[in-house]
């Protein structure tokens, strides 16, 4: 048994911009407070070992009372970038429909080709998304909004949004397009802006600290099972055979 926490760096706390003064406009649901907070070790085995209450936590999710923005003057943006993904059409819809139906936001924007959507030199005007457009595309692989890679300035980002007077940007992407989120924010923080982003993890890998399952794996795993069993039958056609099958994962091997 130890006395010592084993996450003693790990700050979960959430940014604002501000307090929250407006009424959520969801009147019939169960609210939780930011003071609320979830445990990360659920583990027998973890709670074996520690004995300190030093448990590092997250906030609840879910809606809160009180927001930040008022949605009937407020717009969102989404963006995905890097590699295709299962299911981000999906991501794509669940935000626009809440946005629309459950918060009555004013307008949802949909940034063409990745990063490169916010760079007028490219040429890649932004899209307006309403339920009408999205309704359809979860049954559709990639994303609608396409994608891209490689870094843009953070600096060109932020004045795209201050002209597009974006509130909110939602980034969907993977540890790169997190650490560009994280860099956006830095600059929207550095000129005191009131822009909230939000950035949506995407892996196939299912290699997220915390998260008991990422969006994508399962199509993942099931892909890979049919290919592995192509593999098998090819096998067994000839004597001696082998079947050699490589499976995606890094350094995690969640799919193998």
């Amino acid at each position: 048994m130890t006395d010592v926490c084993p996450f003693p760096a790990l700050d979960t706390t959430i940014p604002v911009l501000g307090p929250a003064k407006i009424p959520s406009p969801l009147p019939y649901c169960r609210c939780e407070t930011d003071a609320a907070r979830a445990n990360i070790e659920l583990t027998n085995e973890d709670l074996d070992e520690i004995t300190a209450p030093c448990f590092a936590r997250f906030e609840v999710a879910g809606p809160r009372e009180r927001i930040y923005f008022d949605a009937s003057k407020a717009k969102a943006a989404i963006v995905t970038c890097g590699g295709l993904c299962p299911g981000i059409n999906d991501v794509i819809r669940a935000i626009v429909m809440e946005a629309h139906h459950n918060y009555d936001i004013a307008a949802t924007l949909g940034i063409r080709f990745g990063l490169q959507g916010f760079i007028p030199s490219f040429g890649h005007p932004a899209m307006e998304l309403t339920p009408e457009n999205v309704a359809d595309i979860h049954q559709f692989g990639g994303t609608m909004l396409g994608s891209s890679r490689g870094p843009q300035e953070p600096a060109d980002i932020v004045d795209a949004l201050e002209r597009l007077n974006v509130s909110m940007l939602f980034i969907i992407g993977g540890d790169g397009t997190m650490r560009a989120a994280r860099k956006i924010q830095e600059e929207i923080t550095t000129r005191r802006g009131k822009i909230a982003v939000i950035g949506v993890p995407k892996t196939i890998d299912n290699d997220i600290s915390f998260v008991t399952k990422s969006f994508g794996f399962d199509t993942a795993v099931e892909k890979a099972t049919e290919a592995i069993r192509c593999a098998h039958t090819e096998a067994l056609g000839v004597l001696n055979g082998v079947g050699l099958v490589k499976v995606m994962g890094r350094e995690s091997g969640f799919i193998a």
